[in-house]
């Protein structure tokens, strides 16, 4: 079985994070979310990956992952271009696809439990397609999957008024290659764009079995900033402690922190985990990191108070005020300006930005 990712997405959802860089390397508790999408498909077995690419931010995606080997598999690239929908996407990794089934993972999802179980359970004897589902509390908001009791799925609804049950799909698919010719018979929806939902409503038109699969723990969307940080915050929940920075004598550190390789906690900072920070980053003194922060590499948080927030790297946070739920981009710099005293800002912050609070 073969993996196939889908990056091919603006992150128009995220600017200004995404105006100079792509969506799927903004980082999650320091990783980059497209990189949970690779490990779960290592995790699961898959040893051959496509990387569906759009027109946005494909040399950074290249540049990082490069052919694969260090996360022990093989990448290849696939241009998409112009985004034109899933199934549009999905028909993209054909050629690379060859006879094989395939996974399809959308690079901008986490999930807490991965595919390791959708994977071994499908049975491509049986089965055309499998989809990935979760119990959800407003299945009236989402496409809706219906079940016969032997799990098979009978009928996709989008948003339905009247839902047949709280199983709603979450962008994880496993195909065999039939997906492709029902592909190549869709016409546009009304959005413009290509559908995944027809295509494998195609396949059950044309008497083909479509497996479900419940998936449990948590599934997250990461396409807006809000969701980022709650991402960041479910993650933090799971970290294993590590330092391999320094924290200085007469620092307060509490709680699941990570800090990493050349980066200092210096005396007098206090630090409340769950708190990620990366590489060669100074905290200094009179600085409190709270709990839910994650900091990239090459930062400096000098007397500032954070937390609950993402600081995305290379950004220097020297406010002498309190910043909450907040997304601050590459290369940041945030200072004082004390004719104005606002208190608890909350900001989405674009990379090379000059901020004065």
């Amino acid at each position: 079985m073969k993996g196939v990712i889908l990056a091919g997405g603006t992150g128009s959802r995220l600017r200004p994070i995404t105006h100079t860089g792509p969506k799927q390397l903004v980082p999650i508790a320091n990783k980059p979310v497209l990189e949970y999408a690779v490990d779960d498909l290592v995790e699961a077995g898959i040893g051959e990956i496509g990387i569906i690419l759009g027109n946005k931010g494909r040399a950074a995606i290249q540049e990082y992952f490069g052919d694969g080997s260090d996360w022990g598999v093989d990448i290849t690239y696939i241009v998409q271009g112009e985004p034109l929908g899933l199934a549009h996407a999905v028909g993209c990794a054909k050629d690379f696809v060859g006879d094989d089934s395939f996974v399809v993972y959308l690079g901008d999802d986490l999930m807490r439990e991965g595919i390791t179980e959708l994977v071994e359970d499908f049975n491509t004897e049986e089965y055309a397609a499998g989809i990935g589902l979760q119990e959800v509390d407003e299945p009236s908001r989402y496409g809706i999957v219906d079940v016969n009791d032997a799990g098979d799925v009978i009928q996709l609804v989008e948003k339905p008024d009247d839902p047949p049950n709280n199983l709603a799909l979450i962008g994880i698919y496993v195909f065999t290659p039939a997906i492709f010719e029902q592909i190549e018979a869709l016409d546009k929806s009304w959005r413009g764009e290509y559908e995944i939902t027809e295509a494998i409503q195609g396949l059950l038109e044309d008497g083909k079995r479509i497996q479900s699969h419940v998936v449990h723990g948590w599934w997250k969307d990461t396409g807006k900033p809000e969701d980022v940080l709650h991402a960041n915050r479910l993650v933090l929940d799971d970290i294993t402690p590590r330092i391999d920075g320094t924290i200085e004598d007469e620092v307060s550190v509490t709680g699941r922190v990570e800090l990493g390789h050349g980066s200092v906690i210096e005396e007098g900072a206090v630090v409340r985990g769950p708190v990620s920070i990366g590489e060669n980053t100074r905290v200094t003194s009179d600085t409190y990191l709270g709990p839910y922060s994650s900091i990239g590499d090459d930062c400096v948080i000098d007397s500032a108070h954070i937390e609950s927030s993402v600081v995305v790297g290379e950004s220097e946070v020297s406010a002498d005020r309190t910043i909450v739920d907040s997304l601050i981009g590459r290369k940041a710099t945030i200072t004082t300006n004390h004719e104005k005293k606002p208190d608890g800002e909350r900001l989405v912050v674009g990379q090379n930005s000059l901020l004065e609070l």
